[in-house]
C-alpha cells in the first residue's frame, strides 16, 4: 500500500514537472523579448544574491559530504557519478521552477490577481507558514549532525535564536537584501577557505568539476524521480517554487524573458558547482576537516537558514497583513517568533512530510492553470508600467 502510494505521488510529480517545463519553454518561445520589472527592481547581482540565499538552506552546505557515499553505492544512481547526482539534486534544471513562478508574478498576476482571491491567498499563506516552520524543524532535527555533541538545551536555544533573527530581519526589506548579499559573500569566502585547507590545485579542481558533465549527459534522468529520496528533493523544490517566485519577482530589474531563464539556470549553478566540486575532491581525498572549517560551514549554513526564513516570514506577513505597520515592531516580532517557533516544536508530534506540502503546491499550480484559462481575456489587457515593460 505504501509503495503504491509513493508510486502515485511520484507519477503526479513527474506529470507536474513535465507540464511546468513545457510551460516554461512555451513562455520563452512566445515572449522571449519581453522585459520584466518588479515593484522594487535591483541590479542583477543583488537580485541573484536574494534568490540564491532565499531558495537554499543549510543542506547545501552540510549534506553533500554525507550523501556522496550513498550515491556511489545505491544502484539507483549507478548511471553516473556521485557529484553529478548531487549537482542534479541542487543545480541547473530545478531552478527552472523559479523561472515559471517569477514570470507569473511579474506578468500574469498583476492582470489576473488570482493570489488576491481569499481562498488562494489563505491556502498559499498556509503553505508558506508550514514550509517556513518545516524548514526550521529540519534544522532542529539535523543540528546534532552539524554540531557534534550539542546539548538539547543549546539545540533548541540555537533554533529559537535563528527564528528570532529571521523575524527581526524580516521587519525591513532592506535587512533582507543586506543579509542576502552578505551571506552570498560569506559563502564565496567559505569556498576560498576550504580550497586553501584542502590543498586542491587548479588541475585537481578541473578533474573534480569534470564529473558534473555526467549530469548534463543524463539530463533526461533528472526530469522525473530517480528514487524516493530524489522525489523528496523535487517535492521540496515544488513546495518552495511559488513562494520564492512571489518574493523575488519584485526585485527583477528589466531582464528579458530569455535572460531571466538563463540567469536562473546558470548563475546559481556556478557557485553550487564550485562548492560541490570542492567537497567531492575533499571526499575522494579522504581529507578530515579541522574544527575551524567545519565551524565556518555551520555558521554559513545557519545564516542561510536565517535567509530562507526571513524571506518567507516577510512574504506571508504581507499576504495576511500581519505587518510591522499593523502590529507595531515588538508585537510583530513576538507574534511571528511565537508562531514559527511554536510550529517547529509542534512538528515533532506530527507526521507532516514535505511531500504533502509539495502536493498542495502542485494543486495550487493546477488551480492557477484553470483560473488563468477561465480569465484569459484579462491577459490581453495592457500591462502596468512597473509589472511589464517592452
Amino acid at each position: 500500500m505504501l509503495c503504491r502510494g509513493a508510486t502515485g505521488m511520484n507519477l503526479i510529480l513527474s506529470v507536474a514537472i513535465a507540464i511546468t517545463l513545457l510551460t516554461s519553454a512555451l513562455i520563452v518561445i512566445r515572449f522571449h523579448r519581453l522585459r520584466l520589472a518588479g515593484a522594487d527592481p535591483l541590479p542583477l547581482g543583488a537580485f541573484m544574491a536574494i534568490l540564491f540565499t532565499s531558495g537554499l538552506d543549510v543542506g547545501l552546505i552540510m549534506f553533500p559530504l554525507t550523501e556522496f557515499p550513498t550515491y556511489e553505492t545505491d544502484a539507483a544512481y549507478g548511471f553516473t557519478n556521485a557529484l553529478a547526482i548531487e549537482f542534479g539534486f541542487w543545480g541547473f534544471l530545478v531552478w527552472g521552477f523559479y523561472f515559471l513562478t517569477t514570470f507569473y508574478f511579474c506578468v500574469v498576476e498583476p492582470k489576473l490577481k488570482l493570489f488576491e482571491l481569499r481562498p488562494v491567498k489563505l491556502i498559499n499563506s498556509a503553505v508558506i507558514i508550514a514550509t517556513c516552520a518545516f524548514t526550521g524543524f529540519l534544522f532542529l532535527t539535523y543540528l546534532p549532525s552539524y554540531i557534534v555533541g550539542i546539548t538539547p538545551f543549546a539545540r533548541y536555544g540555537l533554533v529559537a535564536l535563528v527564528v528570532l533573527v529571521a523575524v527581526l530581519s524580516s521587519t525591513d526589506i532592506r535587512y533582507v537584501k543586506w543579509l542576502s548579499i552578505g551571506s552570498t559573500g560569506l559563502f564565496l569566502g567559505l569556498i576560498g577557505l576550504l580550497w586553501l585547507v584542502s590543498g586542491m590545485g587548479p588541475g585537481d579542481f578541473l578533474a573534480s568539476a569534470a564529473n558534473i558533465g555526467g549530469y548534463f549527459q543524463h539530463l533526461n534522468r533528472f526530469i522525473s524521480p530517480i528514487s524516493d529520496y530524489h522525489a523528496f528533493y523535487l517535492f521540496w523544490w515544488f513546495a518552495w517554487s511559488i513562494m520564492i517566485g512571489q518574493f523575488v519577482a519584485r526585485f527583477v530589474g528589466g531582464l528579458a524573458v530569455w535572460q531571466l531563464l538563463l540567469a536562473l539556470l546558470i548563475l546559481p549553478s556556478i557557485p553550487i558547482a564550485l562548492w560541490f566540486s570542492l567537497l567531492f575532491y575533499i571526499y575522494n581525498a579522504a581529507t578530515t576537516l579541522s574544527v575551524l572549517p567545519r565551524l565556518c560551514m555551520v555558521v554559513v549554513g545557519v545564516i542561510f537558514v536565517v535567509n530562507s526564513l526571513d524571506s518567507l516570514i516577510r512574504l506571508y506577513s504581507e499576504n495576511l497583513n500581519l505587518t510591522v505597520a499593523r502590529l507595531t515592531g515588538p508585537g510583530y516580532v513576538a507574534a511571528h517568533w511565537a508562531l514559527i517557533f511554536g510550529l517547529i516544536l509542534l512538528y515533532q508530534f506530527t507526521p507532516l512530510k514535505i511531500e504533502w506540502i509539495g502536493l498542495v503546491v502542485i494543486g495550487i499550480y493546477f488551480s492557477i492553470y484553470v483560473l488563468a484559462f477561465r480569465h484569459r481575456a484579462r491577459l490581453t489587457t495592457p500591462s502596468t508600467p512597473k509589472a511589464l515593460t517592452e
